[in-house]
């Protein structure tokens, strides 16, 4: 018990911190992906913050998973922010040092928040938490692919579109 609670310690905490570095390079960047990216991001991390403190208050009580806790995270739409900002804005603004700065600690934080889930459910028999631990992992990794995506783009956008539309470029 004590080191499941660890473990929620751990989770709340570094999804607290993430949601902070989010919120701070949201209100910081004026690149309007970057701004988008970080925005839905901070969201999400909130509602795992929320999910993982119902499950760590419960094993505080309990010594157990939750029978009755509906402990459901919404799917990410993370993959949506970078094709609607690109639609939206005819004239997207290069990103600068501080951007990409940004962007490569949140490539960072979502790796490692990926590994850290996935080795919790690696580490749990009960189905339900195996699920929602997975859940977690498979987010974070989205979140992943997500700020590589957006650090392509900002980086090299020619790249970016070729790699993204190459199903047109073979004459198809």
């Amino acid at each position: 018990m004590e080191e499941r609670l660890n473990a929620l310690n751990i989770a709340l905490k570094n999804e607290s911190n993430e949601r902070e570095f989010y919120l701070k390079n949201a209100e910081r960047t004026r690149n309007p992906l970057g701004k988008a990216m970080f925005t839905q991001i901070a969201d999400e991390e909130l509602e795992h913050y929320e999910r993982l403190k119902e499950l760590h208050d419960h094993w505080s009580r309990e010594g157990k998973w939750p029978e009755t806790l509906p402990l459901k995270v919404k799917k990410t739409s993370v993959k949506n922010v970078l094709n609607n900002v690109i639609k939206a804005v005819s004239q997207m603004p290069e990103g600068d040092d501080d951007d990409r700065k940004a962007l490569q600690t949140a490539i960072e934080f979502e790796a490692k928040g990926a590994s850290f889930y996935a080795r919790l459910r690696d580490q749990v028999s009960d189905p339900q938490e195996k699920a929602f631990f997975d859940l977690l992992a498979s987010i974070e990794q989205e979140h992943y692919s997500s700020l590589k995506d957006t650090e392509q783009f900002l980086t090299n956008p020619a790249a970016w579109y070729q790699e993204k539309e190459r199903s047109g470029l073979d004459g198809a």
